[in-house]
Formats: structure tokens, sequence, C-alpha cells
């Protein structure tokens, strides 16, 4: 179901890893691509519900793949919530939806995703914790 999914933007494998296992454990289905060149070619056949985007990344940065997105007909329409560990131009901010500074807790990424795209499709079982 296209209409949950997220893409996740992160060049760095072991954080990209580790929010995609996050969100998929939480219920989301997450694709995850390593920079904005791979990003585009993902957005040209599936439209997610929310991108969650690293800013610095080689290839393309995060603000210029935002720029490319606001710029394209279908993906404009998509929420973008902007993660990083140095603080966007101010001009980068109104273009998202959402800015998470890293290092973030788990919790305030998923209430980002979950204002952005809703509940999960399956919820993960109670753990009885």
């Amino acid at each position: 179901m296209s209409g949950k999914r997220i893409l996740l933007v992160e060049d760095d494998a072991g954080i990209r890893q580790g929010i995609a296992d996050f969100l998929g454990f939480e219920g989301y289905v997450v694709d995850a691509v390593a920079n904005g060149e791979e990003a585009l070619a993902y957005l040209r056949a599936t439209a997610p519900a929310l991108i969650v985007l690293d800013l610095v990344m080689p290839v393309m940065n995060g603000l210029q793949l935002l720029a490319r997105i606001r710029e394209d007909r279908i993906a404009s329409e998509v929420p973008v919530a902007l993660m990083t560990a140095a603080m966007p131009g101010a001009s980068a901010l109104p273009a998202a939806q959402a800015y998470l500074s890293k290092p973030f807790d788990l919790d305030e990424l998923l209430a980002v995703v979950a204002r952005h795209v809703g509940p999960p499709a399956a919820a993960r079982a109670p753990t009885g914790r």
C-alpha cells in the first residue's frame, strides 16, 4: 500500500538501517535509499506518504533534493521531515514540514511519522511490558 510508505534518504548505512528497522518494527513500511539521485529515481515510480531526508549527503545533498522535490508536480505534495546534525539554512525550513536534529529521540521520530503518515498499517503486537 503506497499510501503508508515512507521514503528514508540517508547516506550513513548504519543510521539508515537502524531507522528503517525501528520504523518497520513499529509497523510502517520503509523504503530506504542512500542519496538524492536514488531518491529521485524512487519518486519517479512511487509516491510515499512521507520523506525522511538527511541534509548532509554525497551525490546530491538534502537541500538540493528538497528543491527538486518541491519543483516536481507530484512529489511536491509529499511532506518532508529533515534530519541533520547541522542547522539547515533558514530557506530550507519553510519547504519542510518537520525538522529532526541529530541525534534525535526515537519517540520524536515516531511522533513526526505518525503526524504525517497516520498510524501504522499493522501495529505491532503488545509485548506485555
